[in-house]
């Protein structure tokens, strides 16, 4: 889990747009919807589907502004995780 870290004003503006977008895909949404609901929650982390998705969106070459800042925020909230 990562510790304190939430999402910033302005990455919470974008994925507010990117929601609100009807022109947006689902990896964005999904993306854009995680780093929302961490605005003001430091326990929360981003799950494996949606940094999963985040992942996609900021490997895509045709996703917006507004959406590649989304998913950067939720993939940086991602947390640590170690395989054994």
């Amino acid at each position: 889990m990562a510790k304190g870290r939430v999402t910033g004003r302005q990455a919470a503006s974008n994925a507010s747009k990117t929601l609100r977008s009807g022109m947006t895909g689902l990896k964005s949404k999904t993306a854009a919807g995680s780093a929302l609901a961490q605005r003001n929650a430091p326990r929360k982390a981003t799950s494996r589907r949606a940094a999963s998705a985040a992942s996609a969106v900021l490997r895509d070459g045709r996703t917006s502004r507004a959406s590649r800042s989304a998913a950067g925020s939720a993939l940086s909230q991602r947390g640590r995780t170690r395989k054994r």
